[in-house]
């Protein structure tokens, strides 16, 4: 362990971040160079300098586990220990190989894992969270020290556990003008509002993105999303139909997190049925519907947000890829929509290189204060440590 702290406060550390979105289509490994600098509470992170990025897809039998869990598919506890374990293991070896094939050796991983379950805007004594993939196993395929579990400390302090990437959006994303949105487009959508001071001024989920977009996709096309909204293009969009789906007590709400299980697979069936009971059969025009949808949740959440002089739109996130999405997003929330890689990060890397440091804010007991994934005001350590394997020269200190 010192020498893991030696290493993270020297400043110029490797450092990984590794996850499964709730899109749940493979593994995403970061790679980047650790800043840090030294305060009155101790060394915190400050910066990362991206060295690569990588997407590994599932094998075939562990992407059909990893979909049924995500379906609601019941499961018997066996089952859930050893997709527990084999998570671990693809997280682990997929970052173990893209530190081979670009010749470093991280430190530090910061493992997410695979979110299975999250409450929906619950109240503090009902909330929960469950991320699979041990970090034990990542540890030991990964070979280095692995930060994880980064949800329960805030769930536990009266926190919502998400999104927790807006802690780490002023470092990833330094030289935006202030106030600056920054909205990732995963399964699920959330945005984060910056000022000026270290804390968001706001961040929450803004509803379904590619939960929605994949789910319609797999039913009405067979395929596993409708890349860069190709099929969407191709439709009109019912304006009636996207205030329906606007009605949604979620979007009326105070929650700042949700998940699949309110806009998992149930609520894409009933989101069909409503559209064929308005009569709205064609394909390429519900897609087109849909993506209009995911944009007019955001722009509802931003004039909730109450940001004010916001110009531009930052986006990350698979969703960056749907052309008719960022076309809506512009024509609905009024901004200028420009994809992350423009501001300097890399879209698909995005959260990955987010929780690289909020694992490095873990092994540094760097605490992240609020609002949004953390309630307002309070502070917390996020995540637990596993230590490296032993023969890693780190293991034994």
């Amino acid at each position: 362990m010192r020498n893991l702290l030696r290493s993270l406060e020297s400043g110029g550390a490797i450092v990984a971040g590794v996850l499964s979105g709730t899109s749940g289509d493979g593994v995403d490994v970061a790679l980047a160079r650790l800043e840090v600098t030294k305060t009155g509470d101790g060394f915190r992170p400050i910066a990362l300098q991206p060295l690569s990025f990588a997407c590994t897809p599932f094998s075939a039998e562990l992407a059909e586990r990893v979909r049924a869990v995500l379906d609601g598919v019941p499961h018997s506890l066996g089952e859930v220990a050893m997709l527990h374990r084999d998570l671990g293991l693809a997280f682990g070896q997929a970052v173990r190989a893209l530190s081979l094939e670009c010749g470093v050796a991280p430190v530090l991983v910061g493992s997410h894992g695979q979110t299975v379950w999250h409450h929906d805007g619950a109240e503090p004594g009902e909330r929960a969270t469950l991320q699979l993939g041990d970090a034990d196993h990542v540890a030991e395929a990964a070979g280095c020290w692995v930060a994880s579990d980064f949800r329960q400390a805030d769930i536990a302090a009266g926190g919502e556990g998400a999104p927790l990437s807006a802690l780490v959006e002023s470092m990833l994303f330094p030289k935006l003008a202030r106030p600056a949105a920054v909205l990732n487009l995963g399964g699920i959508g959330n945005l984060t509002i910056l000022g000026d001071g270290e804390a968001p001024l706001a961040a929450f989920d803004t509803g379904p993105a590619g939960c929605l977009l994949d789910g319609l996709a797999r039913r009405l096309i067979q395929a596993p999303m409708d890349r860069g909204g190709a099929r969407a293009s191709k439709g009109s969009v019912c304006e009636e139909l996207v205030e329906a789906w606007m009605q949604h007590p979620f979007f009326t709400s105070n929650a700042v997190s949700t998940g699949r299980d309110t806009f998992g697979e149930r609520y894409v069936t009933e989101r069909l049925e409503e559209a064929r009971r308005r009569g709205i059969l064609d394909v390429d025009s519900l897609l087109a519907t849909a993506a209009a949808f995911v944009a007019e949740a955001v722009a509802c959440g931003i004039k909730k947000s109450s940001a004010g002089a916001l110009e531009d739109l930052v986006v990350a996130g698979g969703g960056v890829h749907h052309g008719p999405l960022m076309t809506q997003l512009m024509a609905r929330t009024g901004l200028r929509v420009v994809s992350s890689v423009e501001r300097g990060v890399d879209p698909d890397a995005r959260e990955a290189l987010g929780f690289a440091a909020l694992g490095a804010g873990c092994a540094l007991g760097w605490a992240w204060k609020g609002p949004g994934g953390i309630k307002e005001g309070d502070k917390r350590v996020l995540g637990r440590l596993s230590p490296a394997a032993k023969k890693c020269t780190d293991s034994a200190t």
